[in-house]
């Protein structure tokens, strides 16, 4: 019978590694490389800005979506 050996790929390096400690990344290395990126503030999430129009428009349909469920 043939053994199954699951693998990843790094998300900083790009190697492909098999199960360790340091999943999803294959070393220590990679993984500071990561937490450095964080503390830098290199990962961002994009935000999106809204005009008083559309934020009305969102309180509206919230409020209607209460009221349906009472």
């Amino acid at each position: 019978m043939t053994e199954i050996i699951k693998t990843y790929k790094c998300p900083i390096c790009g190697k492909l590694e098999k199960e360790n400690k340091y999943r999803p990344f294959c070393s220590k290395r990679c993984a500071d490389i990561d937490l450095g990126n964080w503390f830098s503030e290199s990962y961002t999430v994009p935000v999106v800005e809204m005009d008083e129009k559309d934020l009305e428009q969102l309180q509206e349909q919230l409020e209607e979506a209460q009221k349906d469920k009472s």
